[in-house]
């Protein structure tokens, strides 16, 4: 009689309770999910199944180019020192995938002992073979920027004749499987080589379906002068567009990633500000992880249900006893029909299927007899783990988050959430005058005994006797008279006259008309403007006030 009361109880007492993200992320995954890509042998067809150490690794960053582009250069220059097993040259020199991870000890461990270690996210890279095995290796370094992330060195991609020698394993399955793990994929071009070869071009179209992950720095930008620089970017640009098929224009850093000097110092302050942009992606990481782990989350559910459904109505299609080969040979070729008719029953979207060429080269040596019906109890745990526990996982990313750049005693975040040590601390230096925009802008005259303001009194004061002051102050209809003669938005204006009028009392007195003009310029020259007014720009006769 009071069945559905016990349902309800029943309901009530399966609501999983989960410390962090990451531990729910392990727990939805096998018990969601896991059992749906079992029944349909999902891990044949597209992905080896995930493991902890899947969950719990450090955010991954991968780079890729073709040969002499800078890759392992670039690495050098994130962690300021040599890993074990470098090799750079203008030749092919890195042959094989490195994993520069952090360790108390550098060494270097082979690929075959590397895929055995639990702890390592690296167990299923297995299934490539040891001529694979030959060509992988762990090299450990003890590095600050290595407690936040790992980096993956890719072999250079040849071209030319070289590009026809075969590597002796499925170079752009391996970049696939690395691409579906990592946070970041650096795809790195040489401003003398711009060209994408045939094995560029497989290796970039291995990376599809993960191009939000994919960020491209045009490197050695400073061995080309400023007029030539704009024409590689724009003949990057057309290369690209031939090869990453999406509507928007891809983000392309421009930069020389080493400690050489410049060669034409006109481009130093483009080459910061990209260096800034890249590095602050990059630095956001390890606070972006378990959003990122989320998503991965989401799109690999998404495919089980689809791989599920297909795999399903292959079955379903299927005779009992004969002309079995003759049918699964006939499905195969049909196989865009099959994906129609699952589309329409089942209300999935087209950009959920997987390639269908891909498919139909995979089905070909599975057998369709042991292919299971649709089990929509399987699929409803899946349904409802995307409705429910996803949705309780998103709401804890930000409460982790706060807690997570909580400084501990030393006044410093908590490590493994912020990307510290190496080029990183170089990025905002406040330690030194060669920070990024230190001693600049509205930086500039930071530290000095005379106001900065001051040069530049002999303009601004004539302009401010000018407007005929009244007790030394002028109203703000007068100010704004000779403020907008800037050609500035009114909204700069306004930012500028609140941090202008630093005793709020509505009006401007010399020094701070003064300092209003100093502003303008700063924003004219290009730089931002601070939020609050830093205390070497207050007025001298208001220091204290």
């Amino acid at each position: 009689m009071f069945s559905w009361l016990d349902g309800h109880e029943e309901k009530k007492k399966h609501v999983e309770v989960y410390e962090t993200v990451f531990e729910g992320l392990k727990k939805i995954y096998k018990q969601k999910v896991l059992p749906l890509e079992e029944a349909y042998q999902f891990h044949d067809f597209h992905s080896p199944k995930l493991d902890d150490p899947d969950f719990d690794a450090k955010p991954i960053i991968m780079l890729v180019g073709q040969y002499s582009t800078g890759k392992t250069t670039f690495i050098r220059y994130l962690l300021e020192r040599d890993f074990p097993g470098i090799r750079i040259g203008p030749e092919p020199t890195t042959d094989g995938f490195i994993a520069v991870m952090h360790g108390d000890h550098d060494g270097i461990i082979p690929g075959n002992a590397l895929v055995v270690d639990p702890k390592k996210p690296f167990r299923p890279l297995s299934k490539f073979g040891n001529a694979f095995l030959n060509r992988l290796q762990c090299s450990t370094v003890n590095s600050t920027v290595l407690r936040s992330l790992t980096i993956i060195d890719t072999p250079g991609i040849l071209s030319g004749e070289k590009q026809r020698v075969d590597r002796g394993y499925d170079f752009a399955g391996v970049l696939e499987w690395f691409a579906e793990r990592v946070d970041r994929i650096i795809l790195l071009f040489d401003a003398h080589k711009l060209d994408i070869s045939d094995e560029f071009r497989r290796s970039i179209g291995a990376l599809k379906g993960h191009d939000d992950k994919i960020r491209i720095v045009l490197n050695k930008a400073d061995m080309v002068d400023h007029q030539q620089l704009m024409r590689v970017y724009g003949a990057l640009m057309w290369s690209l567009g031939k090869v990453i098929a999406t509507p928007e224009v891809s983000r392309v850093y421009i930069g020389s990633f080493w400690d050489q000097p410049l060669r034409y110092d006109s481009n130093r302050k483009l080459f910061e500000a990209e260096a800034q942009d890249l590095f602050l992606d990059l630095q956001s990481l390890p606070r972006n992880a378990a959003l990122r782990k989320l998503n991965d989350l989401i799109k690999r559910a998404r495919l089980a249900k689809v791989h599920a459904y297909i795999i399903a109505a292959l079955k379903k299609e299927m005779p009992s006893m004969f002309g079995k080969d003759s049918k699964k040979k006939e499905l195969i070729k049909n196989l865009s029909a099959i994906y129609e008719s699952v589309q329409r029953e089942h209300q999935i979207s087209p950009g959920d299927f997987p390639d269908i060429a891909r498919m139909q080269e995979r089905l070909l040596h599975e057998d369709f007899s042991k292919f299971q019906p649709l089990k929509p109890r399987l699929i409803q745990n899946v349904d409802k783990m995307l409705a429910e526990d996803i949705a309780r996982l998103m709401a804890m990313v930000p409460l982790e988050e706060k807690q997570n750049m909580v400084p501990k005693e030393d006044g410093k975040p908590n490590s493994g959430h912020t990307v510290s040590g190496g080029a990183f601390d170089g990025v905002r230096s406040a330690d030194t005058p060669f920070g990024f925009n230190k001693c600049e802008g509205a930086d500039a005259g930071a530290g000095e005994a005379e106001w900065v303001v001051n040069r530049d009194r002999p303009k601004y004061d004539p302009i401010f006797f000018s407007m005929n002051p009244v007790d030394n102050k002028v109203t703000g209809a007068a100010a704004k008279a000779e403020m907008v003669k800037s050609k500035l938005p009114n909204t700069v204006l306004g930012k500028v006259w609140k941090l202008a009028d630093h005793d709020k009392d509505g009006m401007l007195d010399v020094e701070e008309f003064a300092l209003a003009m100093h502003l303008i310029n700063i924003k004219l020259d290009g730089h931002d403007l601070p939020a609050e007014l830093p205390a070497h720009l207050v007025p001298p006769s208001q220091r204290g006030f």
